[in-house]
């Protein structure tokens, strides 16, 4: 593990290619700062891959894993719809899959990698098996999983992304799914933020108040049980994260290691965010924030993290649902840059 961790390098992010990138906003512009954050996310394209920006080849990467606290009704709906939701995926129908193909990330750009659904899954040409577990244990009475799973789920997503970036993809966006996954993203949240779990706890998949009662309950009872401390990502995630989670995590670590910009979605795929920013503080430089969650802790995640989010629409569905819409307005601000007069 700690070998591994070792071995990545985080390359320098190229400034030089910000500021020409920059420049040439400046002659495009009728005044100054015309398009707002699409430049800035334009310019940061070409400090990450050091040259000047251009449509890229994408890769969703879609994380599943199931979580042992969904038993406790913290979400609308069961466990078992992390499967339902997973085969809707695999058959391009899901409302993400929609926007995926609008963003110019086909069908078989999708890789939806089981690193720890509560099940067995039928094979399909766009679905991974790196299943480190049957779902998390419930971390109200201990952690979600030993300190190894917590590795093997990071590194099961490095390894899928390094594969993607080997293959031509040269951006990543994530994407994620499991029943009960905010509950463990509003712990992460906790313990980066130091807020208590009333100001983390979301809604959700849209629960009511008495849900949210539980989940609140909940979140305190594994930050009371497990203790986790900032300062230990990967033993934040294993107390009180998922596979999914770690899965993402892995992906934007090997983003930053290869260059490759990675699109940051939601809360959950924010609650990676932070992990991976544990783990590697300079791979912040390679994330990219889509939009601004309706779940009353991403803003503090966000903030943390240093970055800004280009939408604000009130959404909160995950899935990569956010970041593939903002894709699709960077690849117009590009288009913009390399095509005006």
């Amino acid at each position: 593990m700690e070998k591994f961790l070792a071995s990545i390098k985080i390359p320098a992010l190229d400034e030089k290619a910000r500021q020409a990138v920059r420049r040439r906003w400046s002659k495009l512009s009728q005044y100054e700062r015309g398009l707002g954050k699409l430049e800035d996310m334009a310019a940061s394209i070409g400090a990450m891959t050091g040259r000047e920006p251009r449509i890229l080849k994408k890769a969703m990467i879609l994380t599943a894993g199931d979580h042992g606290i969904a038993r406790y009704g913290v979400s609308n709906f069961p466990q078992e719809v992390t499967v339902q939701m997973i085969k809707g995926y695999l058959r391009y129908a899901a409302g993400a899959n929609v926007l995926a193909r609008h963003a110019g990330i086909r069908n078989q750009d999708l890789f939806v990698v089981d690193i720890g659904v509560n099940a067995d899954l039928l094979p399909h040409p766009q679905l991974i098996n790196k299943k480190v577990a049957y779902g998390t244990a419930d971390f109200t009475k201990g952690p979600a999983m030993t300190d190894e799973q917590a590795f093997l789920s990071l590194k099961a997503g490095f390894d899928v992304a390094s594969k993607c970036i080997d293959a031509g993809y040269e951006m990543l966006v994530l994407s994620e799914m499991g029943i009960g996954n905010t509950t463990a993203s509003a712990a992460i949240a906790s313990v980066f933020t130091g807020l208590p779990p009333e100001r983390t706890v979301g809604r959700g998949t849209g629960i009511g108040d008495r849900r949210m009662a539980i989940k609140r309950q909940v979140v305190e009872e594994a930050l009371r049980v497990n203790k986790p401390q900032k300062g230990e990502p990967l033993k934040v995630l294993a107390k009180v994260g998922g596979y999914e989670l770690g899965g993402l995590a892995g992906v934007l670590i090997a983003g930053a290691a290869r260059r490759a910009p990675v699109f940051i979605d939601g809360l959950n795929a924010t609650a990676a965010a932070l992990i991976a920013h544990g783990l590697f503080p300079a791979a912040r430089g390679y994330m990219l924030a889509s939009h601004l969650s309706a779940e009353i802790a991403h803003k503090a995640m966000l903030d943390i993290l240093r970055l800004e989010p280009v939408l604000t629409a009130g959404m909160r569905l995950g899935e990569g649902t956010g970041a593939a819409v903002v894709v699709s307005l960077l690849d117009a601000a590009i288009a913009v840059l390399n095509k005006a007069a």
